[in-house]
């Protein structure tokens, strides 16, 4: 049995433990190519209790003693990663390649082989991912949590889960989740969507224009007028195939819950921290006019000069010396 114990085992250096009772995790490390028996079972209960979970071995060679010893005393290193809502796949995947030192080209490679759609796939949140995952370690975990979500959700609205129509909302969402300046607004965006195209129009939202590469891109007439693709909804009708960006649940949910309005458009208020919604476009071309105006009256009154610290209180000192005189 000692000898048995000082065989060299290779392993990935970060390795997933499921949970279960201790025989069962050795059969499923057995599966795994480990070549695990009854022997190391009897180590391991005498050892205490594996990790479960995605454990950090910290090396890749070591002897069998070494390997069921640190199957239940190794804990993950685990990294903090944010996916933002209303991000896209294309900085999502560039942001974990750099906090996780993994391949950006081999996480775009294996999301374009394995992503159900273009994006939103991954629900935004914050992820603490172990160190040391491999990219389709990492892909998988992240693809597969953010589906049993989707299908938690989507059987707690409507009983059952039909990824074909879930995607149409979570694409809904997506566009809800580029245009709203606030959550309370998003199911009122949600209703602008929904009314136009039930009247068969063109969605028309700069939001649409902010896909992938262009997260981050300031939609112009120039881009408006060039952009040949499908998320160009002022020259395509209904909304694009694939989700524009990652969503929240408040997003998913007004998409599914819109607001009952006759609002047909929107557009950023003057202060630029909400939208003004109109049902007709004589209306909207209004809210357009008053805040123009309102930009110009801004931009044309002169600033306030900055008075120095100095000068503040010599002025003071002038005017205590003339209440004395």
């Amino acid at each position: 049995m000692c000898f048995y114990l000082t065989l060299e085992v290779k392993t990935k250096r970060v390795i997933y433990i499921p949970k279960g009772s201790t025989s069962f995790i050795i059969s499923y490390l057995d599966k795994k190519n480990y070549n695990l028996n009854y022997i190391d079972n009897m180590v391991v209960k005498v050892l205490g209790y594996p990790q479960s979970g995605w454990i950090d071995l910290k090396s890749t060679n070591m002897t069998k003693f070494e390997f069921l010893y640190k199957l239940t005393t190794s804990k993950a290193a685990l990294k903090k990663v944010t996916l933002i809502p209303g991000e896209t796949y294309f900085f999502f995947l560039q942001t974990l390649a750099k906090k996780l030192s993994l391949s950006t080209p081999k996480l775009f490679e294996l999301y374009a082989q394995y992503a159900y759609k273009k994006d939103g796939n991954i629900i935004a949140d914050t992820y603490y991912l172990p160190l040391g995952m491999k990219e389709k370690d990492v892909l998988f975990y992240l693809l597969n949590t953010s589906k049993n979500k989707y299908k938690k959700m989507s059987k707690k609205i409507f009983g059952t889960y039909n990824v074909k129509n879930w995607y149409r909302y979570v694409t809904i969402a997506s566009i809800i989740q580029k245009e709203s300046a606030s959550k309370e607004e998003m199911s009122i965006v949600s209703s602008v969507i929904h009314n136009r195209i039930k009247k068969n129009m063109r969605l028309q939202m700069d939001g649409t224009l902010n896909y992938s590469k262009y997260s981050h891109t300031k939609v112009t007439p120039k881009m408006i007028r060039e952009d040949t693709s499908e998320y160009n909804t002022y020259k395509n009708k209904g909304i694009p195939s694939n989700p524009v960006c990652a969503i929240e649940f408040e997003a998913i949910k007004a998409a599914i819950f819109p607001a009952k309005s006759n609002y047909l458009y929107f557009m950023k208020s003057k202060d630029g921290n909400k939208h003004n919604f109109s049902t007709s476009y004589k209306k909207h071309r209004q809210n357009i006019n008053t805040v123009k105006r309102h930009k110009k009256i801004t931009k044309s009154k002169p600033k306030k000069q900055k008075v120095h610290k100095t000068e503040t209180k010599i002025i003071k000192k002038r005017n205590l010396k003339n209440l004395w005189n």
